[in-house]
């Protein structure tokens, strides 16, 4: 054990560069936490989430993503039903990876629908609880996508597909745990006083990951099993913020240990679809996926299942009031192809937000985060304006806000046509009546934003 010990510390020295000026931090939480969340993900305000591997191949059951735990692991019924039904006996999950072929994944395509959502930054899987590494991983042998399946670097040609794209960043999910993993279990079964996963596995692969592509994001994911003194969360994070080549610009959230999330890391994403009922002291992310049921595709899957346009708006626009990003999950087929009713989706939100955006983006929350005096209201401020985005539209066109106190500078638009000022009058002791237009906008999803300038 100290000999793995010994190589995992040689391993950070080795790829260590200066650290420049700036504070360096100790491998403890309070340090960890310390660090200044960098400005652009608070900006970007939305991401695009990508479920993709092996899993892609079945692409069945409630949480696709889980297939081979479900089937070998839980012995769940619906998976071991359908693989009697649809494959030989004998046939083993390692036999999906050769049917993985990715043979129409064409990363320009994605990162151009990517671009048209409007996102401001992709987070791809790199690896999944399965295993298997989308990228030609050193350290796990024939489990990759170069030796097995695609045979190309899936991670490598997203990150330069995307990085092509002015103002779109490139992160990765990461799984810190592997279901049947040899080592993991045998870690596991002594109560994690071994780490010979971690040493020779889990953290080789996450700097490889770092040394290899940058990433801007490190979503890190399967902490639940074990502490994260077992995965040596604070020494890796310490590395990756005082010598690492991202040091400057990496964000990382809260999933790096069990008892960690909502507690410790750059952001916080808590549970999956964390949904917080009012505004939070510290900077979160909402990962959502449009399949309510999966974050891997599912070819089972029926149109009753998926968000809505007008869904995903109502969904996006509560986050951001509430300080938070948003992060929107697709999974795209094992041939690496997007489902058109995914690739719809994605391109909705990107006009409404091509027409709303200034309410969204570099926005912060403000004073009051929403009201339903007329119709709902959500609020975002910018400086010293103020967005009242709407989510209905006034039945009798009079629109009542209760919150902003008006001035005499006072100037009320509709981000639908900045250019003709809308007709107000101011409530005592605060707010405003907007009379709004005649003809209602139409509107690329649902939702329409009045900018409200001179106001508090």
């Amino acid at each position: 054990m100290t000999s793995l010990i010994l190589r995992s510390l040689l391993l950070f020295a080795v790829v260590a560069i200066s650290s420049g000026n700036g504070v360096r931090y100790t491998a403890n939480w309070t340090s960890i936490d310390s660090r200044p969340l960098p400005v652009w993900y608070d900006e970007a305000k939305i991401g695009i989430f990508v479920h993709w591997g092996v899993f892609s191949v079945p692409g069945y059951g409630q949480f696709s993503e889980w297939f081979w735990q479900s089937w070998k692991g839980a012995h769940r019924a619906d998976e071991v039903e359908f693989m009697k039904k649809n494959y030989p006996v004998g046939f083993t999950y390692a036999d999906f990876a050769h049917e993985f072929k990715a043979q129409f994944f064409d990363p320009d395509e994605w990162a151009e629908i990517f671009e048209a959502s409007g996102a401001k930054y992709v987070v791809f899987t790199s690896k999944h609880h399965e295993g298997f590494c989308n990228w030609p991983s050193a350290d796990s042998w024939n489990w990759n996508s170069m030796d097995t399946g695609p045979h190309r670097d899936l991670v490598g040609d997203l990150a330069a597909a995307v990085r092509k794209r002015k103002g779109l960043h490139f992160g990765l999910y990461h799984s810190l745990y592997e279901w049947f993993h040899p080592l993991y279990l045998k870690d596991r079964a002594s109560g994690y006083k071994t780490q010979e996963f971690v040493f020779r596995k889990a953290l080789p692969e996450l700097v490889n990951l770092v040394m290899t592509y940058k990433p801007e994001l490190i979503w890190s994911d399967g902490d639940w099993e074990a502490p994260d003194t077992y995965w040596n969360s604070t020494e890796f994070l310490a590395w990756l913020y005082n010598d690492s080549p991202i040091k400057d610009f990496v964000v990382v959230n809260d999933r790096w240990g069990n008892g960690c999330y909502c507690k410790h890391g750059g952001y916080y994403n808590c549970a999956d679809r964390f949904t917080p009922g009012s505004l939070p002291n510290h900077k979160w992310e909402k990962c959502q996926s449009i399949d309510n049921r999966s974050w891997g595709y599912r070819r089972n899957m029926k149109l009753i299942e998926l968000m809505d346009l007008p869904t995903i708006i109502t969904d996006m626009v509560y986050v951001v009031a509430l300080g938070g990003n948003y992060l929107l999950n697709i999974g795209p087929m094992e041939d690496g192809m997007i489902s058109p009713l995914f690739e719809e989706r994605l391109r909705g939100m990107g006009a409404w937000l091509g027409v709303n955006g200034e309410a969204i983006y570099s926005s912060k929350p403000w004073r009051i985060q929403g009201e339903n005096t007329t119709v709902p209201v959500w609020y975002t401020s910018k400086n010293n304006t103020v967005y009242a985005i709407l989510l209905e539209w006034p039945s009798n066109l009079l629109f009542d806000l209760a919150a902003p106190k008006t001035s005499e500078a006072t100037h009320v638009t509709i981000l639908d046509d900045p250019s003709v000022p809308l007709k107000w009058v101011s409530t005592a002791p605060t707010g405003l009546v907007v009379l709004m237009p005649d003809i209602m906008p139409v509107s690329p999803g649902q939702g329409w934003v009045l900018k409200l300038e001179g106001v508090v």
